[in-house]
């Protein structure tokens, strides 16, 4: 990354704009069934056969939860990986950039509207209306990681501009990818989850869900995710984010080479 700011100065710095992609639909949580939660509190098996859209979405409700009720970046560190990336503004580690950070005083609030699943379950989109304390209302879209255990933990998160005249759907969206020619449902316990990897584009286990993050000069993002469906990798999901604002006195961010 490149530009006039770095390390905690341009987190610091970026903060603010950040949390706009990670806000809410709290009507749309709230009709959320019970067993969502009940299964992210927890699961007393280790069935990981197939994708299901359910288990992310507890996940994603476990997560908003926690952020109202402990304090929203005590969240993020719980529910991120160690390894997970955010855009700061090119993609860094969550982990770090949130080792010092106290939670905000008013807790975001999200909650998802569409959920997308790879057909063996081991990557995930979440995405949702999002909003904060000032009242400005964005989307997130979140990459989840099925661990080892069978519980999700996200890998990437972004946020976008809400799309104009947006209007809250009576349910979440589920979608699974089409699962492989030959592909066998089994009981599966692996203890080999993915760790290290440059989560901005990744594609799942078995290549039914894969995700791409495109970075211009200006640290504007494009984020695609495409699954199976009837035989190809279809488009199911794609954003475009604005340039991050610059700081008064300063230049405008980059993400040069």
């Amino acid at each position: 990354m490149t530009g006039s700011m770095t390390g905690k100065a341009l987190v610091a710095a970026l903060l603010a704009s950040l949390v706009a992609g990670f806000g809410a639909a709290p009507a749309l949580a709230q009709r959320a069934p019970e067993s969502f939660e009940l299964q992210e509190r927890g699961r007393d098996r280790q069935d990981l056969r197939r994708g299901d859209p359910s288990t992310v979405v507890a996940a994603e409700l476990a997560f908003a939860r926690m952020a109202r009720e402990e304090g929203t970046w005590t969240a993020f560190r719980k529910y991120a990986t160690e390894d997970a990336l955010w855009p700061s503004p090119a993609l860094t580690s969550v982990q770090q950039d949130l080792a010092d950070t106290p939670d905000p005083a008013d807790p975001i609030v999200w909650g998802p509207d569409s959920v997308w699943v790879s057909c063996d379950g081991s990557f995930a989109l979440s995405t949702g209306p999002a909003s904060y304390a000032t009242g400005r209302r964005t989307r997130f879209a979140t990459i989840w990681q099925r661990q080892s255990k069978g519980d999700y933990r996200w890998v990437l998160d972004q946020g976008f501009d809400l799309e104009a005249g947006y209007e809250e759907p009576e349910m979440i969206g589920a979608k699974v990818a089409e699962c492989p020619a030959g592909f066998s449902p089994r009981r599966s316990e692996r203890a080999d989850v993915r760790r290290g990897e440059a989560w901005g584009s990744g594609r799942s286990d078995d290549g039914t869900f894969e995700w791409t993050t495109e970075i211009a000069a200006d640290c504007s993002r494009t984020l695609t995710v495409r699954i199976e469906q009837d035989g190809t990798m279809t488009e199911v999901f794609r954003r475009v984010s604005s340039p991050p604002a610059a700081r008064e006195g300063q230049p405008a961010p980059s993400c040069g080479s």
